[in-house]
């Protein structure tokens, strides 16, 4: 029973019991944990640079002041954001359902500047019956908007899980980044890797989540606020709600805005405004193109060094698993895989690097 292998076995198998259990309990708080730790991550530069500034004896002064910023920047802001979207969200729904946003009037119109040719198309399509259209567009806007009213107003209805949450998060977050730094070399130290690989997958963690929050999410509030900011001028309905869509979508790789914005600017163009579907086309190419172009390679670069289309479809399939957390879980996931496979095949072809 004594045996040096047998012994060996039964402390991994108590370990991974042990570690399975453990991250059972944490399960329920698993999104405040995750944004604790990446907000840390985030945050550590800067609070290393208060640090200095104020001496290594005050860590707990240097923790709670960039908890302070953190809140200012970050937090608050978002708070603000996610309370206006959910009035933005009800007051859309409630228009829909009051029929003083009428879809159907819509449609009518852009079936009335459709060209022959198109009409034709849409009959052999069994599109034709613009009266079926009109309702099954009509329920599906209530839908869509009930949806995100909902959703975002599931926050407020659940105040006590949400409260909770952001306690958690903003209490692990300030003794991350009190006592980020020895714990994050005690980890490393456990990981049975030699040192130039632990280091490797380390800074290929860090790197993506940075790259991954900072800049895309930096370039999405972009697009989405000119987004915004555009369909306000324009007298779209709803722009808030529609600036928060397009900064979402400006968050996955080869999607972008314009997958919101062009659609209604080819919505203005046949029905008659024509300035204003020329206006915003411009405005979506040459200014919400450009942020884009200009902002995304400065802030993101090539730090990821993954293809686009695994960016993508790594982001969406995150997403799908694991919700808003997935946008960050989902590329991070995949970077550790080449990561991993990289190492692999380095050691199978030289087994003397371990």
């Amino acid at each position: 029973m004594n045996h040096p292998e047998l012994q060996a076995k039964t402390f991994l198998l108590l370990l991974v019991v042990v570690t399975v259990a453990f991250g059972y309990i944490l399960m329920p708080y698993f999104g405040a944990i995750f944004w604790g730790a990446v907000l840390a991550i985030l945050f550590t530069p800067f609070h290393r640079s208060i640090s200095r500034k104020m001496g290594e004896h005050r860590p707990v002064l240097a923790a709670l002041t960039t908890l302070a910023i953190c809140l200012v920047v970050v937090i608050f802001p978002m708070i603000l954001i996610a309370i206006s979207l959910a009035q933005e969200g009800t007051a859309l729904y409630q228009k829909v359902a009051s029929r003083e946003i009428d879809v159907a009037v819509f449609l009518q119109n852009i079936f009335n500047a459709l060209p022959s040719w198109a009409h034709n198309i849409m009959a052999r399509l069994g599109m034709d019956n613009i009266a079926t259209l009109q309702s099954r567009l009509s329920d599906a806007a209530m839908q869509g908007s009930k949806f995100v009213a909902t959703n975002v107003l599931a926050i407020g209805m659940n105040a006590f899980d949400f409260i909770v949450s952001s306690f958690v998060m903003l209490y692990l977050l300030f003794f991350l980044l009190k006592d980020g730094t020895p714990l994050a070399a005690r980890i490393q130290r456990a990981v049975p890797l030699s040192n130039e690989n632990k280091q490797l997958l380390f800074d290929k963690f860090t790197t993506v989540i940075k790259a991954t929050v900072k800049g895309n999410f930096l370039v999405a509030g972009a697009q989405g606020a000119l987004g915004g900011i555009a369909f306000w001028v324009l007298g779209v309905q709803g722009a808030l709600l529609w600036a928060v869509v397009m900064a979402f979508f400006s968050l996955l790789p080869a999607v972008g805005a314009a997958i919101i914005w062009a659609p209604v600017a080819i919505y203005f163009l046949i029905t008659g405004a024509a300035w204003k579907g020329a206006a915003l086309i411009a405005f979506g190419v040459i200014v919400i193109g450009l942020v884009d172009n200009i902002l995304r390679p400065i802030l993101v670069g090539k730090d990821i060094k993954m293809p686009d289309y695994l960016v993508l479809i790594s982001t969406i399939g995150g997403m799908a698993i694991f919700g808003l957390n997935g946008f960050v879980i989902g590329p991070v996931v995949a970077a550790l895989f080449i990561a991993m496979w990289d190492i692999f095949s380095a050691h199978k072809n030289n087994p003397t690097h371990a």
